[in-house]
């Protein structure tokens, strides 16, 4: 599964040598000039990290930094421009994973994210766990209220996908593509409703339903009480 990084800078000339610095076989790139883009690029393409700018001429990239820490914990790293410690605490001290000051070396940019991509996959990726779930994806240990639970191979990816994007609506299209694309030419309609079905059932907590929500017409968002 390719990662996906969302470049969010004003800078048409910056923004396109980052992308080509980062250019690997398994990343791909969404690109966003302004924070309305970036906030778009976010709800519908679901990128694994951000690499996020503070001045945008509609606003503070802090501002959008704040409110995504409100409902993901999406791996962010800062572009600032001020070399400025108030700039640096500010962004670390709302969620930011890393930041990096300009005029910065790519390769140093680089080094970077990959620091913050084995980081975050190895403490984030693999582990889950909030009252009354416990999800190991490396171990393969699932649990419900202490109790053990088996998902299916279909059930595991559609589980990570949704704790890896909490309180976001993740289209049935994309969900379909992620889950069932590789190595397979048909997909039946109905599957994706009957491996949620399944899964719900898995989840469901004693007096409480899974946090599994459908968004009519849309698809559906991993909601915990927290969310």
């Amino acid at each position: 599964m390719s990662y996906r990084i969302l470049v969010a800078e004003d800078d048409k000339g910056l923004n396109q040598g980052i992308r080509l610095a980062l250019q690997k076989e398994d990343f791909t790139f969404d690109t966003a000039y302004t924070l309305k883009e970036a906030r778009e690029a976010w709800r519908e393409n679901h990128p694994d990290m951000i690499l996020l700018d503070v001045n945008f001429p509609d606003g503070n990239g802090f501002d959008f930094l704040r409110t995504l820490r409100q409902v993901s914990d999406i791996p962010v790293l800062v572009l600032t421009a001020n070399d400025m410690e108030a700039d640096e605490v500010t962004g670390l001290s709302l969620g930011a994973d890393d930041y990096i000051t300009k005029p910065f070396s790519l390769m140093a940019l680089r080094a970077r994210v990959e620091n913050i991509r084995k980081r975050t996959q190895d403490h984030r990726g693999h582990l889950y766990e909030i009252p009354g779930f416990r999800f190991d994806f490396e171990k393969l240990g699932f649990q419900v209220d202490g109790q053990e639970i088996t998902l299916s191979a279909p059930e595991q990816k559609l589980l990570k996908l949704f704790v890896s994007h909490p309180g976001q609506t993740l289209p049935r299209e994309m969900l379909t593509e992620r889950i069932w694309a590789s190595g397979m030419d048909f997909v039946d309609e109905n599957a994706l409703s009957v491996t949620i079905s399944r899964l719900r059932k898995k989840l469901e907590r004693k007096g409480a339903g899974a946090p599994i929500q459908t968004v009519y017409g849309i698809g559906y968002a991993w909601k915990p009480a927290k969310i």
